[in-house]
């Protein structure tokens, strides 16, 4: 069956996240009461909230969207390529510029999202991010009232599950064991707060955040059983 998607249809994305402070201490009385609700069932017991709060990226309620990196394929006149390009900076503009995205060229049914876990974190974070910020849906992310088979979301962990729904693989092993070559990259996820806030290096992580991003369709060609992106069919737009 992926071997019938047109790949021109699939648009590839990876978004990196942060706590919304740099610090626990920023957070008002309420707000530091419901993260030390929110988060107390992935604590252990010697971990107070405060010290927990370097990880409160991963929770839209607690955390926002740095970046959003998409690549798509472009097969006119018998040449491939992969395009990647970023949407960075201030939250809001990251969300309406990705919403015009989708809605000007990857509204129609036959387009699909694509990512790496994309359905269990990327679609929904964006998807709170934008209702937080009174941004409406646009269509690949409103999902109310869709059936499982009517969701236009592809995910390669889902893909690679082939229905174990217990098994989690991180996009880096699968990458490996599939012998897609990794990107030079010289931070991973548990530092992109580290190195948002501390180091103040956006340019990092949109590096990263894009190498994510090609690595999500590399893991695709393979799935497909195609050959892999050479670098110079890569373009940075």
């Amino acid at each position: 069956m992926l071997q019938k998607i047109n790949l021109e249809h699939v648009l590839f994305l990876d978004i990196e996240t942060v706590p919304q402070q740099i610090a626990f201490e920023e957070l008002n009385d309420t707000e530091q009461e419901l993260w030390e609700q929110k988060s107390q069932y992935q604590r252990k017991d010697e971990i107070t909230a405060e010290e927990f709060y370097e990880r409160a990226g991963i929770w839209a309620e607690f955390g926002k969207i740095i970046c959003i990196s998409v690549g798509y394929f472009n097969l006119r006149g018998g040449i491939r390529s992969f395009r990647v390009t970023s949407f960075h900076g201030d939250e809001v503009k990251i969300l309406k510029d990705f919403k015009n995205l989708l809605n000007d060229h990857y509204s129609s049914p036959k387009h699909l999202l694509c990512g790496h876990n994309g359905k269990e974190f990327d679609f929904p974070y964006i998807a709170r991010r934008m209702i937080v910020h009174g941004i409406s849906l646009p269509y690949k992310l409103d999902l109310f009232g869709k059936k499982p088979w009517e969701v236009p979301h592809l995910d390669t962990m889902e893909l690679w599950k082939f229905g174990d729904y217990k098994h989690y693989t991180s996009l880096k092993l699968l990458a490996h064991i599939l012998g897609i070559p990794s990107p030079k990259e010289d931070i991973d996820g548990s530092k992109v707060r580290e190195v948002y806030y501390e180091d103040n290096d956006l340019d990092r992580i949109i590096l990263y955040c894009e190498g994510d991003v090609v690595t999500t369709a590399q893991v695709f060609l393979r799935l497909r059983n195609e050959d892999l992106l050479e670098q110079a069919e890569i373009k940075k737009v």
